[in-house]
């Protein structure tokens, strides 16, 4: 789906290995991703979250409704599955603006207009995208065939059949996102870091390097900048980084649960307080809410 050089797997073996990685992270992602909506109440995580879930669900089923003769079916599921790519990209970007603003700009806005015009831009403008791509011509979606192996034989998926729309109306929107969201992590980083040299009192007493890393890990996850290793599988790594790939973003939904939900102490004790009986359970005041950042 995000291979830049379309070259596909030649090996059918390698293939069958990246499509069971990529099937089972996607549907353990779906799972997690669920449970993650039950609990966040973050709604820009949320919306992410969403998106991601989706994402994920359509691409479950592309191969399977690939089998279908039908070209409507086909030409539907790759607009979705473009769409849903979009979305995930520009909620992440709008994650990252919405860690500027907070952190950097320490500005605090009105959430119902704040909200409102984020939801507009997260899945407005990649709606926007997708209708210009099948307007100019709706075979641009469609059955691709993908991976064509040493034995004659080939994989089918329905996605974007034209090179033009697929650089221009994925690889470019990706860029786009992609720089935007590092230029955001390292900003926030060097801000957190300037944050800590000036306030080392008010500094956790056993807060140690390990949650450092693992909080810059979380950074890293809900910005997407795991997609970035597509920007390296050319040529010779062409394989090596298709891996890393399939790996760290088909389970994006369960690193989300993990750094999101799983870690955090006011998370756990939610699901003490609503989900626990007997002495694991917590009374109903004992917790908040997860917070955003």
């Amino acid at each position: 789906m995000q291979d830049l050089s379309r070259q596909g797997i030649m090996d059918r073996q390698q293939a069958q290995i990246l499509t069971f990685i990529t099937y089972i992270g996607c549907g353990i992602s779906a799972i997690f991703l669920a449970v993650t909506l039950l609990t966040h109440h973050c709604l820009i995580l949320v919306q992410l979250c969403f998106s991601l879930l989706f994402l994920n669900l359509v691409f479950l089923m592309d191969g399977w409704l690939a089998l279908y003769p039908a070209v409507g079916l086909c030409i539907s599921t790759a607009f979705f599955l473009h769409y849903f790519l979009l979305t995930s990209f520009t909620w992440a970007g709008l994650e990252a603006l919405h860690m500027y603003l907070s952190i950097v700009r320490v500005f605090a806005p009105y959430l119902s207009r704040y909200m409102l015009k984020f939801t507009l831009m997260g899945w407005g403008i990649p709606l926007i995208i997708v209708i210009i791509v099948i307007s100019v011509d709706k075979d641009n979606y469609g059955l691709v065939t993908y991976g064509k192996y040493t034995d004659g034989s080939s994989d089918d998926f329905c996605w974007l059949r034209n090179n033009i729309a697929f650089y221009v109306g994925v690889v470019a929107y990706f860029l786009l996102i992609f720089v935007l969201c590092l230029l955001v992590f390292i900003v926030v980083m060097v801000q957190l870091s300037r944050i800590k040299r000036q306030n080392p009192h008010n500094q956790a007493p056993n807060r140690s390097v390990l949650t450092d890393l693992r909080s810059v890990a979380g950074l890293v996850l809900i910005l997407g900048l795991t997609w970035g290793f597509a920007l390296f599988a050319w040529g010779p790594l062409y394989l090596p980084f298709v891996y890393l790939f399939s790996i760290f973003n088909s389970l994006q939904g369960f690193f989300v649960f993990i750094f999101h939900c799983a870690i955090k102490e006011n998370v756990r004790r939610q699901w003490r307080t609503y989900l626990c009986c007997g002495k694991l359970r917590l009374a109903e005041n004992s917790g908040g809410f997860p917070k955003c950042l």
